[in-house]
């Protein structure tokens, strides 16, 4: 399976964390807020296929450490998709994640040793910036709106992106809890969060 021989298209929901301040440098081509960046996304097919094989309704994810700026590459990542996709499912999503069909994806794999590709327990509820996502024991992800520090007041940024690489717009918020668990651990609870709409096709 290869970018020029499958036709792809998935759109859905797109949920970003790490450990940057809020609004993230990565969005505005900066180096990250601390050096170095941990974090990853989660994404959430609403539409799409790879081929003749259906995406609809599953999620996957990639987290990743980068011991500097991502572009600057050496980091460790791995990969967690549904579970309850089927055995051709689990060949494209594997395909993706891995940057076979370009993509995000294919540009990420650059920076990283992806350790591993394996199925987890997915529980999502999609709202937002007042996402949650608890993918098994792995990630723990309870996002929610940025406050005033003032007055306490919820705040509603966000960025219009037309040369993003994950999304063209985002909403960003700030996560009660992140903390990721397996191949790589850490825990950014406090910190940078975004969702945001994705719209991705290839080749």
């Amino acid at each position: 399976m290869t970018a020029t021989a499958t036709k792809w298209k998935l759109k859905g929901t797109l949920l970003i964390a790490c450990n940057c301040d809020f609004g993230c440098p990565c969005n505005f081509n900066a180096l990250p807020s601390r050096g170095n960046c941990e974090g990853g996304w989660l994404w959430h097919v609403e539409q799409g296929a790879v081929g003749d094989v259906a995406l609809d309704g599953l999620s996957f994810t990639l987290y990743s450490d980068w011991p500097g700026a991502i572009h600057d590459g050496g980091g460790r990542a791995f990969s967690l998709y549904d579970e309850r996709a089927d055995e051709r499912q689990v060949e494209v999503i594997t395909s993706l994640v891995r940057g076979e069909l370009g993509g995000p994806w294919g540009i990420f794999i650059n920076t990283y040793d992806l350790l591993a590709i394996r199925p987890e327990r997915f529980e999502l509820h999609l709202d937002g910036v007042h996402s949650t996502a608890l993918v098994g024991d792995a990630i723990t992800l309870r996002m929610t709106t940025i406050k005033n520090p003032v007055t306490g007041a919820e705040v509603h940024p966000g960025a219009v992106l037309p040369e993003g690489l994950v999304c063209k717009e985002a909403s960003f918020g700030m996560s009660e809890a992140f903390w990721v668990s397996g191949e790589i651990e850490y825990d950014h609870s406090g910190q940078y969060v975004a969702a945001a709409p994705f719209d991705y096709a290839g080749p």
